[in-house]
């Protein structure tokens, strides 16, 4: 009995010393809870973590951060002026630049732009009269350009295919009076600052400058760039697949990128350009040194209308044709298509067979000729086709019009170079610019960013 007495009262002493069995599980769920809490704010924790580091990586938070990094004072701004001395035209391009916050990459602000005709090849025999129509221009970047940094910022002058076109004597006299006046501008130059610039370069600053103004440089989807010049005409892309096509091994070049690099095919046709291209078809048959001179791609209707090219004038008339009537004296639109090709096709050497795999933005004489037609807005630009091209030159050789003497011509050598010469089907799409965000497009900017990135830029 006592042994039964003693059993119960452990028995007892134990259950009290036991918490009950509800206040038991209130406390497991109280732990269970808190566990939970503290996973989920640790993988709260992770998640804006690997979003920040995402985010650091794109290129969407750059602007971002650049944005409040700038309010903050923190931009320090760096400048370039680059001259384009085209063969119709000069061209002053004075840029503002930041270094991104992020990664130190270069941010375009701000550019000024201002032109002048005629192009520097029209004084080739007058260069003191053509270095003063660069200094003008010079006035205009120094209006921009912060007295403090004028000794910083490096100016250049690049020719294109004016000059090249020129005897080598009268392009050294017009380099040459151009590089005495630099030396005098209070900018920082050096010996390479004023020269004929390649053709391969012309064509790699247009691709990097459409790029980088679309955002495109880091993808792998790259635009592909036509820049129709006066004298030249560019052609620039990334091939997708280097292997298909054997005859671009000596074509290809490494073009420097924020992070990397992208190997790009670009070659430079001279003499394919629009007014060497006319010039071409309205001496075709004549003799040497006729300046008077008539035309089977302009209407008979056009009387002696002055066409200059570098240093020469002639005179240009319509040529009578079987399909002109004195109701409608229409261009022989096949007859002038097959001297265009004539002229053309055999300076296109290597030809781009694979640019059709690529999005195409067109600039430069393009654009002008398609706003001049109507065939993109004349103030945003916008979206056609080659057939489109096509098409319009068709109606513009049948439409006699005083006006725009010389748009046959131009159209029907756009239409071939673009289908016949590229290769290109009717309805693939062109990309039609001017400017991008404000922007000009110009090689002028991937020119400004090469020298301002490269290891010479502190000496240049």
């Amino acid at each position: 009995m006592r042994h039964e007495y003693h059993l119960l009262q452990q028995q007892d002493a134990n259950e009290r010393s036991q918490a009950p069995a509800g206040s038991r599980r209130k406390s497991n769920s109280k732990v269970v809870a808190n566990n939970l809490r503290f996973s989920f704010f640790c993988l709260v924790v992770s998640a804006s973590l690997l979003i920040f580091l995402f985010l650091a990586y794109t290129d969407s938070f750059h602007p971002i951060v650049d944005t409040i990094a700038g309010k903050l004072g923190y931009h320090e701004k760096t400048y370039a002026v680059v001259i384009d001395a085209g063969s119709t035209g000069s061209r002053v391009l004075a840029f503002e630049f930041h270094r991104g916050y992020l990664d130190g990459r270069l941010v375009l602000d701000y550019e000024l732009y201002k032109h002048s005709k005629p192009g520097l090849s029209a004084f080739a025999d007058k260069p003191q009269e053509g270095a003063a129509t660069i200094d003008k221009l010079l006035q205009e970047a120094r209006n921009v350009i912060p007295k403090e940094k004028m000794a910083t910022t490096p100016l250049v002058l690049k020719a294109t295919a004016g000059l090249r076109l020129l005897k080598p004597e009268q392009a050294e006299g017009l380099l040459q009076a151009c590089r005495d006046l630099f030396e005098k501008s209070g900018f920082l130059v050096n010996d390479q600052s004023v020269e004929i610039m390649d053709g391969t370069d012309e064509g790699i600053f247009s691709w990097f400058t459409i790029n980088f103004l679309l955002g495109k440089l880091n993808g792998r989807n790259t635009v592909a760039a036509l820049d129709l010049g006066g004298g030249s005409t560019q052609v620039t892309f990334a091939p997708k697949d280097i292997s298909q096509t054997p005859l671009y091994k000596n074509f290809m070049h490494k073009v420097p990128t924020v992070n990397s690099h992208v190997d790009v095919f670009t070659t430079s046709y001279l003499g394919a350009g629009l007014m060497a291209v006319r010039h071409a078809v309205f001496t075709n048959g004549a003799q040497e040194g006729q300046t008077k001179l008539t035309s089977e791609c302009v209407n008979s209707i056009v009387k002696d209308k002055l066409f200059r090219y570098g240093t020469e004038q002639f005179y240009i008339s319509g040529k009578e044709n079987p399909k002109a009537t004195a109701e409608n004296p229409e261009v022989d639109y096949e007859q002038c298509a097959a001297i265009v090709r004539k002229k053309l096709l055999p300076t296109l050497s290597p030809k781009p067979v694979t640019l059709k795999q690529h999005e195409i933005s067109a600039f430069s004489y393009f654009f002008d000729r398609a706003i001049e037609t109507g065939l993109v807005d004349p103030f945003q630009g916008g979206e056609t086709t080659v057939g489109q091209f096509i098409t319009r030159s068709r109606e513009v050789c049948a439409d006699a019009n005083t006006d725009q003497p010389f748009m046959c011509v131009d159209l029907t050598f756009i239409a071939v170079l673009l289908e016949e010469g590229y290769g290109l089907k009717p309805k693939t799409p062109l990309k039609l610019y001017k400017k991008i965000d404000g922007h000009e497009i110009s090689w002028a900017l991937g020119c400004a960013y090469s020298i301002l990135t490269s290891n010479k830029s502190s000496q240049l």
